[in-house]
């Protein structure tokens, strides 16, 4: 179940993580602007489903992460028997379609971005535009796309889209370098892990 925070008309909600999420957007953006330079670039239609985009990897495929190439490696132990529960469910609860860890990591991650499109069923979380203040000629957009209800080093996916504008003040597509998705990977991998970490510790 998803329960919407309550605040005072014409008040924010603070987060004490504000800050932390400010420094990983402006790193999302400073990382897509750098991208221009060397190294392997990537364009694509933007998804909205879970299945049908010929760039979506499930989770019996192999992809590069912080942790070395994953075909099925596990956080927590090296089989469904090492992990909470000994049936490999890893945190995924009942109402949600996905592991809670990695799609709470992944709304927490992107707070600072607005959201178009959440489907806990699904596992897919849509941002809208987001344009730093600092940038305000270019934007971005994150796709997350969560593959399993287990906690897995594979078992979140991340399609960066960004734009900038033109001597016509139109928006264009524009490369995104190749890390910057999977560095996102690794930040939502990174805060799922605290998470479990935190409630194991409880």
């Amino acid at each position: 179940m998803i329960v919407a925070r309550q605040t005072t008309p014409g008040t924010r909600p603070r987060s004490r993580r504000a800050p932390a999420l400010l420094a990983l957007g402006l790193g999302l953006v400073a990382g897509l602007t750098a991208c221009g330079g060397g190294g392997p670039t990537t364009e694509a239609a933007y998804p909205t489903r879970r299945t049908g985009a010929s760039d979506i990897v499930y989770s019996n495929q192999p992809r590069e992460t912080i942790w070395g190439e994953s075909s099925g490696m596990w956080l927590f132990g090296s089989s469904r028997t090492n992990q909470p529960g000994g049936d490999g469910s890893g945190g995924g609860g009942a109402g949600i379609g996905v592991n809670t860890f990695l799609w709470r990591a992944s709304l927490d991650t992107l707070s600072f971005m607005p959201m178009a499109q959440v489907d806990p069923f699904g596992g897919v979380i849509i941002t809208d535009w987001y344009s730093a203040p600092q940038q305000p000629g270019e934007r971005m957009k994150v796709n997350i796309f969560i593959l399993d209800r287990t906690l897995r080093a594979d078992g979140v996916r991340a399609a960066v889209f960004r734009q900038r504008r033109d001597g016509q003040g139109a928006w264009v597509d524009a490369p995104v370098d190749a890390k910057t998705g999977i560095e996102l990977e690794d930040a939502i991998l990174t805060r799922a892990r605290q998470m479990r970490l935190g409630m194991a510790a409880q």
